[in-house]
């Protein structure tokens, strides 16, 4: 995305009071705007020639419109679904002993929870999953092809939490990106409400592009899995990148998956059973 100097100062002095906006306490106002989603960098891997070629299906670069909307300043923590699952009697993680938050955990990201749990906490709190290219413009901030959400520095363990035998860390612990969002790589994976398709930016419509329907599958990964983003606390860093895509199936309950949740501008935006 190309701005003008005057454009980019107003938009950074908004993200002033746009952290807290009124009515949406605890989230993050992401201005609409065009980028280029996804990845510009090269990887080693780019010249194999097995398939599926899975390490190309960030690819072809292509510009698209994504329309404002609020995303969650942090993941979901064990505390926030805690009170939800007591709420609205719905499960918690497998491994919650006595399906209690551990002592200790309650800021952590909440994980070993599957798509629809996701979508249930979001539903209940009056919110969505995020779609794949509304996370991706989050991610990025106004930075078009940079490679991490602060840009194509090297990642360090002072800026991200990864590569540890240790589970994640309390949310909000390492800097922010642009957007004022903490998370956006590494921590826990983050579901997504888009059904996975490895060919799919070839094809994807240029504005607020929801990922591919369910239907029949035309490959061997469509309409099995939910698309997951950022990378988490178990991964090295080419899998916490901007671009990164990878998925799951939206029953796993994996020890670092979670999520965060969306709202959009418009109405009609929730994505319960797509």
């Amino acid at each position: 995305m190309t701005l003008r100097p005057f454009t980019v100062s107003l938009l950074a002095a908004a993200c002033a009071w746009c952290a807290e906006p009124v009515g949406r306490k605890g989230m993050v106002f992401i201005p609409g705007g065009e980028y280029a989603r996804g990845r510009t960098h090269a990887l080693p891997d780019d010249d194999l020639k097995w398939f599926p070629e899975l390490v190309k299906d960030d690819r072809p670069v292509k510009k698209v419109q994504v329309d404002a909307f609020y995303l969650d300043q942090y993941e979901v923590t064990n505390e926030q679904y805690a009170a939800f699952a007591a709420a609205a009697r719905h499960r918690v993680p497998y491994n919650w002993p006595k399906g209690k938050v551990p002592a200790g955990k309650e800021k952590l990201p909440v994980a070993a929870v599957d798509w629809n749990d996701a979508v249930a906490y979001c539903n209940w709190s009056g919110k969505r999953l995020p779609t794949e290219a509304e996370w991706e413009r989050a991610a990025r901030g106004l930075a078009d092809g940079k490679i991490y959400p602060w840009g194509d520095r090297a990642i360090t363990h002072k800026d991200a939490c990864y590569d540890t035998l240790k589970g994640p860390c309390p949310v909000g612990q390492f800097p922010a990106n642009y957007f004022g969002l903490y998370d956006m790589a590494g921590n826990v994976w983050e579901w997504t409400a888009d059904w996975y398709a490895r060919e799919y930016y070839a094809s994807a419509p240029g504005r607020n592009p929801k990922g591919p329907p369910k239907g029949p599958p035309k490959g061997p990964m469509e309409g099995q899995y939910r698309v997951i983003r950022g990378g988490s606390w178990a991964d090295v860093p080419k899998y916490l990148t901007c671009a990164y895509r990878s998925w799951a199936r939206p029953l796993e309950r994996s020890p670092n998956i979670g999520f965060r949740c969306a709202v959009g501008m418009g109405m009609g935006m929730g994505l319960a059973g797509r």
